[in-house]
């Protein structure tokens, strides 16, 4: 039955689901750009982002199941770190964790057409990876974005696994987090690898799960740097099992 529905999947994401995208990604990328200019970078990220990505989970068609969202407390700034299976959780993450945030990301990605442009006015972190120094400047640019409930959202296993097991986490999410005096909220992220998985355009409909924990206040952690990190690892890997 896995590989009949498969079959009959395939025209369905070429004629249906690949255009679908693409619109919807110009006409978000283009709301984006204009919600932030003339009223603020929340609206635009939510009209822009949010709802783009509820449509593309719509379309996939890709079922979320969400705990913990009462973990949050929307007027608090998080250093939001999750793990990473796949593309599809930028998806799941801006569709259904309910938190205005802006991503880190490569100064490349600036380069896309429509979407980096969108991306830069929305107010999302750039990061300069030519050299420590320019690294460093980036990231005290994006403290200033980082207030009145805006969060950053970060990978610390620094590339996707997909699968459900996870990479060690690398210390820059952690350094950020002690630097701006804001507390880690740890996120689980399931399944996303089954829907957007490794290969040539590799995509299913499916189930996926977004476990929100407890925020961990990392002013506990002075001087602890490798019991935090294992406490956060441990409490994502947690919520994935």
């Amino acid at each position: 039955m896995k590989t009949i529905g498969y079959i009959l999947y395939q025209p369905y994401k070429w004629l249906v689901f690949t255009p679908l995208m693409i619109v919807f990604s110009l006409i978000a990328s283009f709301l984006a750009v204009v919600l932030s200019v003339t009223i603020n970078q929340r609206i635009g990220s939510k009209i822009g982002g949010s709802y783009w990505s509820r449509l593309i989970g719509f379309i996939t068609p890709m079922f979320v199941k969400v705990t913990g969202r009462n973990n949050i407390d929307n007027n608090q700034s998080y250093i939001i770190i999750s793990n990473h299976q796949s593309a599809f959780d930028i998806f799941l993450l801006y569709g259904w964790l309910g938190v205005d945030f802006r991503w880190i990301m490569k100064k490349e990605l600036r380069k896309i057409f429509a979407i980096g442009y969108a991306c830069e006015k929305v107010g999302h972190i750039f990061i300069d990876r030519s050299s420590p120094k320019a690294a460093f400047q980036s990231l005290e640019h994006a403290k200033y974005k980082l207030v009145n409930g805006t969060s950053v959202v970060i990978f610390p296993e620094g590339t996707r696994t997909g699968s459900n097991n996870m990479r060690p986490f690398k210390r820059g999410a952690f350094k950020m987090a002690y630097d701006l005096g804001l507390p880690i909220l740890p996120v689980s992220i399931v399944d996303t690898h089954k829907i957007f998985g490794n290969g040539f355009y590799n995509l299913h409909p499916g189930t996926v799960k977004l476990h929100i924990h407890q925020p961990i206040n990392v002013e506990f952690y002075q001087g602890k740097d490798s019991e935090l990190m294992n406490k956060v690892f441990n409490t994502i890997s947690d919520g994935i099992k």
